[in-house]
């Protein structure tokens, strides 16, 4: 195995560039929600930016988009896809020879746009990989070598990888890096987060007091980017704290005063355009705005963020391999469209649900509580809640949670 993989576990000397944030992908995902508005905020000079990027990713033909302002019939699955080795990035965060694929992660919505589930696939996770451009297939390798192992065609071989781990159709794609995640998140004012208590990590830059925080900018990657800042100092630690993170991101995003304002609207639309690579299939802004209508009216509470279900790997216990058994359960609702819940416990190692009489008061200086669901309270319709996968660690998109510090 590559010594030049980056570690799953704590480590006595990491790499500054080693602890980019792996969740900046997501966030390009989250944000399709917002160019539902497009349409009157240059058009077609968006559509010209994301089609002069685009690549091909092969396998299944994307579901055509329907006219304009219309939602995508049925379901979809999407990849999104955060590399550590932005070309404009320059040395602020050290640099590497080799571009990985720390973020990796896959949108479903469900066909009858009720439900949606976003998986995170961890970067260490050991699997085999197909043959991509001129490498050949390998029996066991960290996912986060894939981006590499494609050539000039990193995006498609990320997908392939998904692809033959899951057994699902992936039609579309889009990559991006931590220069995505400040822009975004400064097109939208801002996105609030909660500490359990008052976190100080020298490595990411992240120093925020307990209690709730508006973050954006580097504020915002430093939070993503903070690994032994966070529970138990661990990569996996880190998926607790982007769950939160998108979490509030899409609470905002979908947030009536977000969509109603034309400056956000533009300026998130425009932050998308010119951060992502896309697929071909998403290389014209009607796709986008196809994908972005069939997302916009699913209920918080039926938006699951989940971890993919790993156990350590045999040969080294800084690394994961698939916990095959949940795995299966998890692909078997994804591929079905049943729709699924958490238990109580679910939240990611790092992660706490914020506790509704014992959250800190903000300070004046800091935007007022965010109006959360009740995480308990009876659904607004009358079906039944789904079943429970036991195991699965993850949260709702509903649910407030708080980053606990490193012990």
């Amino acid at each position: 195995m590559s010594s030049s993989q980056v570690q799953h576990g704590r480590q006595r000397t990491p790499s500054r560039v080693g602890l980019v944030m792996r969740t900046i992908g997501i966030a390009v995902a989250v944000a399709l929600v917002s160019t539902v508005a497009v349409a009157g905020y240059a058009y077609t000079n968006i559509t010209g930016q994301i089609s002069a990027a685009a690549v091909d990713i092969g396998g299944d033909e994307p579901v055509v988009a329907p006219p304009f302002l219309g939602a995508i019939e049925g379901g979809f699955n999407m990849l999104v896809v955060g590399t550590d080795n932005d070309s404009n990035q320059g040395t602020a965060y050290g640099e590497r020879d080799a571009t990985l694929n720390d973020v990796n992660i896959l949108i479903h919505v469900a066909a009858d746009h009720q439900s949606a589930v976003v998986v995170s696939f961890p970067r260490d996770l050991v699997i085999p990989q197909p043959e991509c451009d001129d490498s050949d297939a390998v029996s066991a390798q960290p996912l986060n070598a894939s981006w590499e192992r494609g050539g000039e065609n990193g995006l498609g071989c990320v997908v392939a990888t998904i692809r033959d781990l899951t057994g699902l159709s992936i039609p579309y794609a889009a990559a991006t890096s931590f220069n995505g995640v400040i822009e975004m998140t400064n097109a939208v004012g801002g996105v609030q987060v909660c500490l359990a208590g008052p976190i100080d990590d020298p490595y990411s830059g992240l120093n925020l007091p307990e209690g709730y925080s508006t973050i954006a900018g580097a504020d915002a990657l430093a939070f993503l980017r903070s690994r032994h800042g966070v529970g138990d100092g661990s990569d996996l630690a880190r998926i607790g704290s982007q769950q939160q993170y998108l979490s509030s991101l899409l609470r905002t995003i979908k947030d009536s005063s977000t969509l109603s304002d034309p400056t956000k609207v533009y300026g998130l639309a425009q932050a998308v355009a010119q951060n992502i690579t896309p697929s071909t299939s998403l290389k014209g802004a009607d796709t986008l705005v196809s994908l972005a209508l069939s997302l916009k009216d699913v209920d918080l509470s039926k938006v699951n963020f989940v971890s993919y279900p790993v156990t350590a790997y045999v040969d080294d216990a800084n690394k994961v391999q698939p916990n095959e058994s949940l795995a299966a359960q998890l692909v078997e609702r994804i591929a079905t469209d049943q729709p699924f819940s958490l238990d109580a416990n679910s939240t990611s190692t790092g992660s706490v649900v914020e506790p509704s009489t014992d959250a800190a008061t903000p300070t004046p200086t800091e935007t007022a509580e965010p109006t959360v669901p009740d995480a308990t309270a009876a659904p607004t319709d009358s079906a039944a809640t789904p079943d429970v996968i036991e195991g699965l660690k993850g949260q709702p998109a509903s649910v407030q949670t708080c980053a606990e510090p490193a012990d």
